[in-house]
């Protein structure tokens, strides 16, 4: 093969590289195929002199070109006899190749590299190897680029030892110098060794692979399964959604009746009436012509006979009689239906948050990642509002029921509040929504001291006593020099950069809850890992302070 590729080499052509066409020799005896060294030529100065792209021997007078027809016939018997495909396999280096290193003008792509001369070799200048005995301890190796890394860069020697102790790779001199007094063995040894090691990472590697795939199988069943319950709950939504707008058109149509049904009893007694005042104005109108006639007769004998004889006016007017005023027919059901509308709107407000917070809760198999980011955080913000039920004597509500303060002008605002279910032992508040799926909000603060918490709510009552100190709720307390966390009235004091503002993250589902001081950045200040048991739901304790006034503020994040 050897040498069957050296003979179709000396019949490529250096310009082309490809085996030659129409071969010319020109006057320095390097052959080449006739387009090529005319179109080499064709692109050279006219009026310079031609050279030769391999010898670069130029010559005066561009050469008159003449075909081959000896070098001709050879490149045919080369075609026939198939070594046309056996040059194919002595391919020219490429820039990622390994090339030959002893090819001298074109490099042609090496096949084996020796580990002993630390040379790669193309097919051609490999030859030797396999047909001499004195190359029979030489080891090849698939063509390397590495080969100079086998040296040893202070004795220029190739590194067949590997020194324990330090752990790299040496040459013989180095276990006569640096590494004279090391633990030193054959790179051979070390390398049995080293494979020990490799075959137990590489069965490690091995499990572990196979443990992913099995996880992938189970993401891809998981797939399926979050995209077959996301079907399924759209087309049972729009049924739900479908069905509520039914009941409402249908409740609506049927009001619609009613109301037709109202204007026309209405209608016809108005009908009625308008007949009857009609039938009283025409007679009214026969009496007052008689009454006329009567009173133009001359006969005082015949006048008084008359008029005995005519009925008497108040037998005529019995209909009853109308007061002009303002009616509002039925603007009264107008007022109702809005008032309706917007109580309905508030409800389905309310319930379509509870929704939302749902979709963002769904038990998936995947572990929900925690935030790090402030970005991340305000993906599951959310929007609270303080439940004004549950808000005590002291404290008063502004700014749409997202503030609370302790500085109310007029205490005791909420008339009834020993009647109601609100907070009586400390000036507590807390959050009208519940805090459903992963949840983040931030807490503005003025003053000198309170507690922003998270909690259970009692169904029937709520429980008295202050945030933090029961196993039902967590509490930080924000001093105005520092902060503690409370809980189970064990008292925690932290560290972190004092702020206005606190953020709250939490998520119930997998029992995280953060707290943190946000500023410019977010510096956690506490983290609890516990399990939820109940729906949980936002707290404010707004401390008593005779030196000042103490609120807080539900942020709206946008």
């Amino acid at each position: 093969m050897a040498q069957q590729g050296s003979k179709s080499v000396k019949f490529h052509c250096s310009v082309c590289r490809d085996l030659l066409k129409e071969p010319v020799t020109i006057p320095c005896g390097h052959n080449y195929c006739m387009s090529c060294i005319k179109g080499q030529w064709n692109n050279e100065d006219p009026k310079g002199a031609y050279s030769c792209p391999q010898c670069t021997k130029s010559f005066i007078s561009r050469p008159e070109l003449e075909k081959n027809s000896m070098l001709a016939e050879l490149v045919e018997d080369l075609k026939i006899s198939g070594h046309q495909a056996a040059s194919a396999d002595l391919c020219y280096a490429g820039p990622e190749d390994v090339s030959c290193d002893v090819c001298t003008e074109e490099k042609l792509k090496a096949v084996k590299s020796c580990l002993v001369c630390l040379v790669s070799y193309c097919e051609q200048h490999l030859q030797p190897h396999y047909d001499s005995s004195a190359f029979d301890k030489h080891k090849l190796v698939k063509p390397s680029n590495r080969l100079k890394g086998n040296i040893c860069s202070t004795h220029n020697e190739v590194m067949k030892m590997f020194c324990i102790t330090d752990q790299q790779c040496i040459c013989y001199v180095c276990c006569l110098d640096k590494h004279k007094r090391h633990v030193t063995v054959p790179v051979e040894v070390e390398r049995a060794d080293k494979e020990k090691d490799l075959k137990m990472n590489l069965q490690e590697v091995q499990k572990k692979i196979q443990t992913r795939m099995e996880e992938g199988e189970v993401l891809e069943k998981e797939m399926e399964g979050i995209k077959l319950s996301a079907d399924k709950t759209i087309e049972d939504s729009d049924a739900i959604i479908d069905e509520l707008l039914s009941y409402i058109k249908e409740k609506g149509s049927n009001l619609k009746q009613q109301i037709k049904s109202q204007q026309e009893t209405e209608e016809s007694r108005v009908m009625e009436l308008q007949n009857n005042l009609e039938q009283e104005i025409t007679e009214l109108r026969r009496k007052e012509e008689e009454l006329k006639q009567l009173s133009g007769t001359e006969d005082h004998t015949e006048f008084l006979l008359s008029y005995s004889m005519m009925s008497k006016l108040s037998e005529y007017t019995d209909s009853p009689s109308f007061k002009m005023c303002q009616v509002k027919y039925f603007e009264d059901l107008q007022t109702a239906m809005l008032e309706a509308r917007e109580n309905l709107k508030a409800f389905l407000s309310e319930e379509w948050r509870k929704i939302t917070l749902t979709v963002r809760s769904v038990d998936v198999l995947l572990p929900q990642i925690e935030p790090k980011t402030r970005d991340d955080f305000l993906k599951h913000s959310c929007q609270l509002t303080i439940d004004p039920d549950t808000v005590h004597k002291n404290l008063f509500l502004s700014n749409q029921n997202r503030t609370v303060s302790d500085s109310a002008p007029n205490p005791n605002i909420y008339p009834g509040y020993k009647k109601r279910d609100r907070f009586s032992n400390y000036q507590q508040v807390l959050s009208k929504e519940s805090l459903i799926g992963p949840c983040y909000w931030e807490v503005e603060m003025k003053g000198k001291g309170l507690s922003v918490a998270v909690t259970y709510k009692n169904k029937n009552k709520l429980d008295q006593s202050d945030f933090g100190s029961n196993n039902k709720s967590w509490a930080l307390e924000c001093y105005g020099d520092c902060y503690k966390f409370r809980y189970n009235k064990i008292t925690t004091p932290l560290s972190g950069p004092l702020s206005s503002k606190v953020g709250v993250y939490v998520d119930p589902r997998a029992g995280v809850l953060s707290f943190y001081s946000v500023s410019d950045t977010m510096a956690l200040l506490h983290r609890v890992q516990t399990t939820f048991t109940k729906p949980l739901y936002a707290g404010l304790w707004i401390w008593k302070s005779f030196w000042a006034d103490n609120t807080a503020t539900f942020n709206e994040i946008k």
